[in-house]
């Protein structure tokens, strides 16, 4: 090994003099530990980056210098590294040069990773074993603090499996894994087949996830049971599944709230997999690409003080805010929004009763939902819609929606309007689980408080469903709404709903409704 003033003249003299100073300005969360730490190259360390020699060893043994020395930048310069399971530590940053790539082994050298960790029942018994299984990555940590993954370099999961690892084996399937971490970046790289999850991040407070380029196949990134989190400035292509998913599961082995959480200027997609880093763009197969911003499915801690703006969604799935097991999903903002070409509802909102958890607990609520300022151009097919859905006896609760514009693609036929849907309070939930809507705008049922103003709504082929559908609500305002319709259908179908407003609302006049049991307007 090296003294570090060797290290430090061999990447200067590879013309990296202002790396320093660059890291101490693009590292905030780290930036009080650099001063006096220092930086480790791994070929140092034994690393080839051959791209066909296994530097898992080399990488590992380079952290393990770095921490005992109180911690410092593992340097990975311009190379192809293949490697199996890298072991995150304390006060570590990986800096991976804009020409470098960590290449996940193949399953042939599976036992460069490690094995599936045992866990206790209270952390599997409610969940998928990928959200309670962190070892089996390409790279992880546990119960660490200050910590980054930088660069501008990519991270290719090459080796890994794109689903569950069962039983003692070494497959991996998760590019990055962390769990209860805190003060953590994630910032300038790229993640092309990232396995099951891109990032999967449980229990880790003071996360910053900024400009990261992802382009996979499963989930970008999960942040499940994580408070004090930004994600910002990033392009996730996930057609398979979704690319920015807020949870709350049982992981942890009890409830935690994911709260306090910022995602802005990002954009998601569902092109085929690698198609976005490529530039070719090429269309998905399947009739409904993923690709969304989400929280749920796995909601038992609740979604609190959550703002979402600025975002772009092309060629995927719609927002989709869910509590169906137990959570309390509140105070959540979405702001700046446009999507083009979504496949399925522009905007899903469950409260249900899947109730994946212990027999303690109670159904959630979701109240508090503030949505403005969105544009949507040629949405779902012919036989979805936007749905705000609670369940019998449990609304959904003070809900604004303003400043929007939909274009859905239309195609709806006649006597669709009087298809009746299913509550399936307990089928997990997604927008294509409810099958046919009998509304081509909003289907919106068992809400309490609902206020919708400024909206535009067309279709681009005639359709023969009436806009707006209500059906149980208490307390519904509509003013400034335009919605497009043919001679045929109705503007809105009204089904046992009580204290109605509808003002300038062209077409009708200015009504205020008390109590409705069943009426088209």
């Amino acid at each position: 090994m090296h003294h570090t003033v060797s290290t430090m003249n061999k990447i200067q003299k590879a013309g990296f003099t202002g790396l320093l100073l660059l890291l101490l300005f693009s590292l905030p969360v780290m930036s009080r530990n650099l001063s006096s730490h220092a930086f480790y190259s791994v070929k140092d360390y034994g690393a080839k980056g051959d791209g066909k020699s296994l530097d898992t060893k080399q990488i590992n043994a380079t952290i393990d210098a770095a921490a005992l020395a109180g911690g410092g930048t593992v340097y990975f310069p311009a190379g192809n590294y293949i490697t199996g399971s890298i072991h995150l530590k304390s006060n570590i940053t990986l800096y991976i040069d804009r020409a470098a790539v960590i290449i996940a082994a193949s399953r042939e050298d599976s036992t460069e990773y490690d094995k599936i960790e045992p866990v206790s029942e209270s952390k599997t018994k409610y969940t998928d074993l990928g959200h309670n299984r962190f070892h089996n990555s390409l790279i992880w940590g546990e119960n660490l603090h200050d910590i980054g993954i930088v660069g501008g370099g990519m991270i290719w999961g090459k080796g890994l499996l794109g689903g569950e690892v069962k039983g003692g084996s070494n497959y991996a399937n998760k590019s990055i894994a962390l769990l209860l971490c805190r003060n953590v970046i994630i910032q300038n790289i790229i993640i092309k087949h990232g396995g099951w999850f891109g990032i999967l991040a449980t229990g880790v407070d003071h996360l910053t996830i900024d400009n990261v380029i992802m382009d996979t196949n499963r989930d970008g990134m999960d942040i499940d049971c994580c408070q004090y989190v930004h994600i910002s400035n990033c392009t996730i292509n996930s057609p398979s599944d979704d690319a920015i998913c807020l949870k709350s599961s049982f992981a942890l082995g009890y409830t935690r709230a994911t709260k306090n959480v910022t995602i802005t200027n990002c954009i998601v997609s569902g092109y085929f997999e690698g198609s976005v880093l490529d530039g070719t763009y090429r269309k998905d197969y399947r009739k409904a690409p993923t690709g969304r911003i989400k929280m749920g499915t796995e909601s038992n801690g609740g979604f609190q003080n959550i703002a979402i703006s600025n975002c772009v969604f092309d060629h995927c799935r719609g927002l989709a805010l869910e509590s169906v097991d137990g959570a309390l999903l509140e105070d959540i903002s979405v702001n700046n929004i446009t999507m083009r070409d979504v496949t399925n509802s522009p905007f899903f909102i469950r409260l249900g009763a899947r109730m994946r958890g212990p027999d303690s607990l109670v159904i959630g609520q979701c109240r508090r939902i503030n949505i403005s300022n969105i544009n949507v151009y040629n949405a779902t097919d012919d036989s979805s819609a936007s749905i705000i859905s609670g369940i019998p006896g449990h609304d959904i609760t003070d809900v604004e929606m303003s400043n929007i514009h939909i274009y859905y693609k239309g195609g709806g036929t006649k006597n669709m309007d009087t298809i009746q849907v299913p509550e399936f309070e307990k089928r997990y939930p997604d927008p294509n689980k409810f099958g046919v809507i009998p509304a081509y705008g909003f289907f919106i049922r068992h809400v309490t408080n609902m206020v919708m103003h400024d909206i535009t709504i067309e279709f681009l082929k005639d359709d023969f469903r009436p806009p707006f559908i209500l059906s149980q609500v208490t307390g519904a305002t509509f003013r400034h709404v335009k919605a497009q319709k043919v001679k045929e259908a109705g503007f809105f179908i009204l089904d046992q709903v009580k204290d109605f407003t509808l003002q300038d609302f062209p077409g009708l006049k200015d009504v205020k409704l008390k109590d409705v049991v069943r009426k088209t307007l």
